[in-house]
């Protein structure tokens, strides 16, 4: 594997130097800061990345006030205390996109919150407190508990939160790829989000630069040139 700093060094060339590349990395909180987040901000953010999965993204955005008001602004209490007609009847409702896995999902993610909620005095509390050296636990956590939670849907809900994540973007695989790391172009296997993880921690030990803004590094460290000499180096190697 390559260190982070030729990685570095070419995404401030691309993005014209540390003060504009600084600009363009994602704001990270800290525990304190995620633990006092309401539960419902989680389970909006839980169901604006489910929605947004497979749907134009500027769409669901636009149309998020709708959501609140039609899922009780995601009060988890209230949302886990519906009754089956109710649940049905957002199948009719217009505010919402009438996709019963969708729907069906806050229901289930409501669920899943309030027992992190009992479990943990607040379901952000839960969040904010699972070590950020160990995203492909928590990832994973999701994924078996939560509802539509897994790959990069997951991830995203999490970024979005403000926790400490790396996303596997094309770019930010690509990246990886470059660097000597033997994952697949699409990387699920569990053999394959052990090394990703095995990499990254490696980097922020190296660095001691967030999780966060290591993996957006190394996506603007990839441009079209460099992608397009990725490609025919692979498929040279691959003859």
């Amino acid at each position: 594997m390559k260190g982070f700093q030729s990685i570095h060094e070419r995404a401030l060339a691309r993005k014209g130097g540390e003060a504009a590349l600084q600009e363009l990395l994602p704001h990270v909180l800290t525990r304190d800061e995620i633990a006092v987040i309401p539960d419902s901000r989680f389970l909006s953010m839980m169901a604006k990345g489910i929605n947004q999965a497979g749907f134009h993204w500027q769409v669901i955005e636009n149309k998020w006030p709708q959501f609140e008001e039609a899922f009780l602004g995601f009060d988890v209490e209230k949302l886990a205390f519906l009754s089956d007609q109710a649940w049905d009847a957002y199948l009719m409702d217009q505010r919402v996109v009438r996709n019963w896995q969708k729907i069906e999902a806050v229901y289930k993610n409501a669920i899943f919150m309030r027992e992190l909620a009992q479990e943990h005095g607040s379901a952000a509390r839960f969040f904010a407190e699972w070590d950020h050296d160990d995203q492909l636990g928590l990832t994973q956590y999701l994924k078996k508990n939560g509802s539509r939670l897994g790959g990069m849907t997951g991830m995203i809900f999490l970024r979005r939160m403000g926790k400490d994540i790396y996303l596997l973007s094309r770019d930010v695989v690509l990246a990886l790829q470059h660097a000597g790391l033997e994952i697949a172009d699409q990387p699920t296997s569990l053999k394959d989000l052990k090394a990703i993880q095995s990499c990254f921690t490696q980097w922020h030990q190296e660095t001691n630069i967030p999780y966060s803004h290591l993996s957006k590094i190394a996506a603007y460290s990839v441009g079209e040139n460099y992608a397009a000499d990725y490609i025919l180096e692979r498929m040279h190697q691959d003859q």
